[in-house]
């Protein structure tokens, strides 16, 4: 082993890990720094030579746009994972896959351990520190923020005490986070669960209000639970997410106020903006409507939020998700069709939907010309439904404390020819 372990530390290039490398080679290691692209719109290169102007022994910049999209996005959209019926679990999609290529340049570089910057207050650490586990447990783990002591006014000095380049040292109200899949916002005036956000929260969604007076549509085509085509077009899957976050930005659609329980047990008020991610679950959920049966839909519900309290709470690389998807995999197969979306002012609804193999047949559901359903089968099928209910009001007698006398009041108008 060498004299100086090495380290591969997950570098955003601000303030928090940029102080992380240099305590971590006063505590004796070599840092690797590992930047990963997925979709910031950040300078890459500039965190990259700031990641070794600060001490850094080699510094990586690795685009991992498209297996975000296609190896983490795509399965939970196929999945409708959503946390607590509101978090479309941007953030903790992405963490998985940081690790993941974490682990791979550790072992490339032939280090002992990775290393990131999250508190022990967040979810974040338990998504690295246990994914690593799944997939390196011999390799250690060194969270900085959890040992250092400092807040971030100590931060800042002890960047200036030692020459430490950030990107800035005012404070900003805001705690902020993003990917394409969608971005998340906290701290400041948020922390009151009571305040309306202020307009600066928001960079990718207008004011509703303040959208274009026309609405505007989209449609989406999907094969097997995954969109391949934006108005007929065929779009690669990353061109996809960026189009509609575009598209509904414009349209106000996409805002998230989410008062969600975090895995350590804080209740946490975080605002989202992910208006791809709202637009494309709405449209994957309207072509599953028409082409699951009952059963199957009703205990996918089931699955989707077993997968989405998983993701969230850092086990993406577990044996349970594995086989989840098995099971989600299996049900996208007749999920191929088109869905239309009409959006406006902050809603998006969907206005259209249709499907090679969709179970809504026309001449079962009309009312009018050409219906061919069975209506003298139906009393039948009631009389057999309604068969356990009759027998036990007819055996144990009435069913309900419900008062029927009070239900009509007496005076009610009788009127006879």
């Amino acid at each position: 082993m060498p004299d100086r372990e090495k380290l591969v530390l997950a570098y955003s290039g601000g303030l928090d890990t940029s102080v992380a490398i240099r305590w971590l080679k006063d505590k004796g290691y070599d840092v690797v720094a590992l930047t990963i692209d997925l979709g910031e719109k950040k300078d890459l290169t500039a965190i990259q030579q700031r990641a070794l102007r600060v001490g850094a022994v080699a510094a990586y910049v690795v685009d991992g746009k498209v297996p975000f999209i296609r190896d983490f996005v795509w399965p939970a959209l196929q999945a409708g994972a959503v946390y607590e019926k509101e978090y479309p679990l941007a953030t903790a999609l992405g963490r998985p896959l940081i690790a993941a290529m974490m682990v791979e340049i550790a072992r490339r570089e032939g280090a002992q351990g990775i290393a990131h910057g999250c508190t022990g207050k967040g979810n974040d650490q338990v998504r690295f520190d246990v994914t690593t586990a799944a997939l390196a447990p011999e390799l250690k783990v060194v969270a900085p923020v959890r040992e250092w002591g400092m807040n971030r006014d100590d931060e800042i000095e002890y960047a200036r005490e030692h020459g430490i380049e950030v990107p800035a040292t005012v404070d900003s109200p805001y705690s902020t986070d993003e990917n394409l899949w969608g971005r998340s916002i906290e701290a400041g005036i948020l922390e009151d669960p009571w305040a309306e956000p202020p307009p600066d929260v928001y960079e990718w969604t207008v004011e509703p209000e303040r959208a274009p007076a026309e609405a505007a549509y989209v449609e989406i085509g999907f094969k097997e639970g995954m969109p391949i085509t934006l108005d007929g077009r065929p779009v690669p899957a990353v061109e996809m997410v960026e189009t509609l976050n575009k598209l509904g930005g414009e349209s106000g659609v996409g805002r998230i106020d989410h008062l969600e329980n975090r895995l350590i047990g804080i209740k946490s008020r975080e605002i989202y903006e992910a208006p791809a991610a709202v637009l494309l679950l709405q449209a994957h959920q309207a072509l599953e409507d028409i082409t699951l049966t009952k059963d199957v839909a009703r205990f996918k519900d089931v699955v989707s939020q077993q997968w989405a309290q998983m993701v969230y709470d850092g086990l993406w690389f577990s044996p349970l998700r594995e086989a989840l998807y098995a099971f989600v995999a299996h049900t996208q197969r007749h999920v191929s069709g088109d869905v239309r979306l009409k959006l406006y002012r902050g809603h998006s609804m969907v206005v259209g939907r249709k499907a090679p193999d969709q179970l809504y047949r026309m001449e079962l559901a009309t009312y009018g010309r050409g219906d061919q359903f069975d209506q003298g089968a139906a009393a039948g099928f009631i009389k057999l439904w309604g068969l356990s209910v009759r027998t036990a009001a007819e055996v144990q007698g009435r069913l309900s404390a419900l008062d029927l006398s009070k239900l009509v009041p007496p005076d009610a108008k009788r009127l006879t020819p």
